[in-house]
């Protein structure tokens, strides 16, 4: 297990810890339930430095980047960032990716556990060009500020910095104590959201001037639970639980495709089949949300299927219980003829059989 760079802090908030994909997490502060209503009503404080994150130096990187994912990099201005994909050739997924140019290098964000498969796959088109690919985990953390207040919290901790406008835009400031801090607009909840990245040896001092501003706007410092509840209910699939290599990016519905792809852009790998995909104009399935039944002995489990008239029409990738809308939720492929919102399925579980109801996203709140 990787551990937190900050696991001393987060014990001294009477933090307990859990495991994504291999690296340590927070998982609560003892309270998910308080986190997941500081995060939808007012802001939370995260640490996201289990993520993964890799650097692209060299002359060559941003024509090379721009023939290995789906997103258009060559488009981009320093300052300005994208989110993307890592596909086979036959235009399923790898990895997602956050990428932001830098004035010097493409800095990638992406999930936990998958930066030596993410490495090696970028490394293996590299045959003459003048590229690099550095692990920058050890270097720099990520800190996350994310709900409604989350600029308010920004504004407050002192720092000459511009907040970003755009989605995946950034702002770059050199401080003379702290080092060099990049800070991204990256709404991770629906809701407004931004990722600080900070030197490592700088991480708890802003950390700490994060949480004590958050603390002054009623917010508080979060943990992975609550941001797994948040981000379910507000209908984002993640890399690893709703995406993964059997996932082609349109499955993963109209706004995922249009946030990820560019159908404009030159060729890359996977290109061919996602752009027939387009030209036929739908694919087999679609991610799309549930409602399952009250009365749940526990939630399904990431594999569990779903029926309709007794056959076999999708499948469960996440499931939660939504504290705001009293209610079990997940987050599932569906057949597109069986997924209609309103639609009644049957879900096939460990605990037998239930129903449960196809919902748009994101879930909406009544």
């Amino acid at each position: 297990m990787s551990p937190l760079s900050l696991h001393e802090l987060h014990s001294g908030l009477g933090a307990q810890f859990t495991t994504v994909n291999g690296a340590e997490a927070v998982a609560h502060y003892g309270e998910a339930r308080g986190e997941h209503a500081a995060l939808r009503d007012a802001v939370g404080v995260l640490d996201l430095s289990f993520r993964g994150r890799l650097c692209l130096t060299g002359a060559d990187r941003v024509e090379y980047l721009h023939g290995q994912v789906t997103n258009d990099v060559k488009a981009l201005k320093v300052g300005e960032g994208c989110y993307a994909a890592l596909v086979t050739n036959k235009g399923r997924m790898l990895s997602d990716l956050n990428i932001y140019r830098l004035a010097d290098e493409l800095l990638l964000d992406f999930e936990p556990g998958y930066a030596d498969a993410n490495a090696q796959r970028l490394e293996k088109f590299i045959v003459a060009a003048d590229v690099q690919i550095v692990d920058v985990v050890p270097h720099y953390g990520l800190l996350s500020v994310q709900g409604p207040k989350a600029a308010a919290v920004l504004n407050a901790i002192g720092l000459e910095m511009e907040l970003p406008a755009r989605p995946s835009s950034f702002s770059t400031l050199n401080d003379p104590t702290l080092g060099r801090l990049y800070l991204m607009h990256q709404p991770r909840t629906g809701s407004a959201g931004f990722d600080f990245f900070v030197p490592l040896n700088s991480l708890a001092a802003v950390a700490d001037k994060l949480i004590a501003a958050a603390k002054q706007l009623g917010g508080r410092a979060c943990g992975w639970d609550a941001l797994e509840l948040a981000r379910i209910e507000a209908g984002l699939p993640r890399f690893g639980a709703d995406l993964d290599e059997t996932v082609l990016p349109p499955e993963a519905g109209a706004a995922f495709d249009a946030r990820c792809v560019s159908y404009r852009k030159g060729c890359y790998v996977g290109q061919e089949v996602l752009n027939r995909i387009r030209s036929v104009g739908h694919v087999n399935r679609t991610l799309t949300g549930l409602r399952l039944a009250e009365n749940l002995s526990a939630l399904p489990a990431k594999g569990d299927k779903l029926l309709k008239d007794g056959k076999e029409v999708g499948l469960v990738t996440s499931a939660i219980f939504s504290p705001r809308l009293n209610a079990n939720l997940a987050l599932g492929y569906v057949r597109t003829e069986a997924g209609q919102p309103g639609t009644p399925l049957v879900l096939k579980s460990a605990s037998g059989e239930s129903s449960a109801v196809v919902a748009a996203l994101p879930f909406q709140f009544v």
